[in-house]
């Protein structure tokens, strides 16, 4: 048995083919990457850095946006485009918004083999676009939106991204048997049917729309008691003349009118009378609408298939600049994907955290030291405006 499932293992190993990967590793990435031309003086320049914190400052290196408030258009095209067809499709990056992003997305599209790389827009047809958006304190989400049949479908359900300045890593997975998982730094955050989670389809059922609910349907639960009657004594007035108030002393009716005292709640009222409720003999229940299936629904078995996967791309905006994208990843295993993402993110990780903590304490420092400074500064400009003042005093 033990034999048996080593092969089987490896034979699986064997067949997961790899059909992207960057890791930006050297200067060549230009090459392999177009930078979009479309509507040129509203993009933004691409850096290669590691960026301000890191584990190694070239190993860790990725493109990174350079200007604020700019569009970003780059993708790489597939040295061979595929069909996923009766295998998982996963899909992986790393994202790190070591700018405190307030407002731009994160997220990665695949395209079909026929793109047009120099001309890409927020409006070139895509397959899939996946990864982080984020917007103010609203909108803090990982997008995951299927095209299909021409209609860019987003998922209904509320995936939360990460939102803070380290590297992270993204990886959708889409099965065959039309499942889906979402994993960020190898957790899984998200899974289920698609058909479930996106509107690929009109329902199964629907209202039967020959249905009507029965004119004599009784959906009162409770009603008035018809044997209650209103207590003989139970009307009285809201407001009632104040008894203790008195005529003032110096009040001429002639001139001031007749006097009448002021008006008070009256604490006896006891508002307006209404029958006592009890359970309605007659009550049918709520009714519900009869449902049918749905003739226009038609299951796929494809939902998840895309036959031309040629290319992968950022078609971004961003209000502030500085996202650092690395190792992507397109295959068809989630195994090969997980393996990637800790030779590299797993293995930079606690580094770049340390040396980002390091970082913030010497801020901090310097932020205490200014501070400092300054409001000894300030105290000395107080005790000279004490100086001035006196001597001002002393002349006089």
């Amino acid at each position: 048995m033990k034999t048996a499932a080593l092969l089987l293992a490896l034979f699986g190993v064997a067949f997961s083919e790899v059909f992207f990967q960057e890791e930006f590793k050297d200067s060549a990435w230009e090459s392999r990457w177009v930078k979009s031309k479309h509507e040129p003086s509203k993009l933004g320049d691409w850096k290669w850095t590691a960026g301000k914190f890191y584990n190694d400052a070239e190993a860790d290196k990725g493109i990174q946006t350079g200007q604020d408030a700019r569009f970003y258009g780059i993708s790489a095209k597939l040295e061979k485009p595929f069909s996923n067809d009766g295998k998982d499709l996963v899909l992986q990056f790393q994202v790190k918004h070591e700018q405190k992003i307030d407002c731009g997305g994160g997220y990665v599209k695949l395209f079909p083999s026929n793109m047009d790389q120099e001309d890409l827009h927020g409006d070139s047809p895509y397959y899939i676009m996946f990864g982080p958006d984020i917007c103010g304190y609203s909108t803090k989400k990982v997008h995951v939106i299927f095209n299909y049949k021409g209609n860019n479908l987003l998922t209904k359900k509320t995936i939360a991204c990460k939102d803070d300045e380290l590297s992270h890593v993204y990886t959708l997975v889409v099965k065959p048997d039309n499942t889906y998982e979402v994993y960020i730094d190898l957790e899984k955050k998200e899974s289920g049917q698609l058909e479930d989670d996106w509107d690929f389809l009109p329902p199964k059922k629907i209202k039967d729309p020959n249905a009507k609910k029965p004119e004599d349907w009784d959906e009162r639960e409770k009603i008035d008691d018809p044997e209650d009657s209103k207590p003989a004594d139970w009307d009285k007035p809201q407001h009632i003349p104040d008894p203790d108030a008195k005529k003032p002393e110096d009040w001429d009716d002639d001139i001031d009118g007749e006097w009448e005292p002021p008006m008070i709640d009256n604490p006896e009222y006891q508002g307006e009378w209404k029958p006592k409720k009890i359970d309605n003999p007659e009550y049918d229940g709520k009714w519900i609408h009869p449902e049918i299936d749905n003739p226009e629904y038609n299951a796929d078995p494809n939902l998840y298939k895309y036959s031309d996967i040629g290319a992968i791309g950022f078609d971004l905006w961003q209000v502030k600049s500085g996202t650092i994208f690395d190792n992507v990843f397109i295959g068809d295993s989630f195994d090969e994907a997980k393996k990637f993402a800790e030779s590299t993110w797993g293995a930079s990780k606690d580094g770049e955290k340390a040396m980002k903590e390091k970082l913030d304490e010497e801020e901090k420092k310097k932020q205490e030291e200014l501070d400092k400074a300054r409001a000894a500064e300030d105290e000395d400009n107080e005790v000279e405006d004490e100086e001035e003042t006196f001597d001002h005093g002393g002349e006089l």
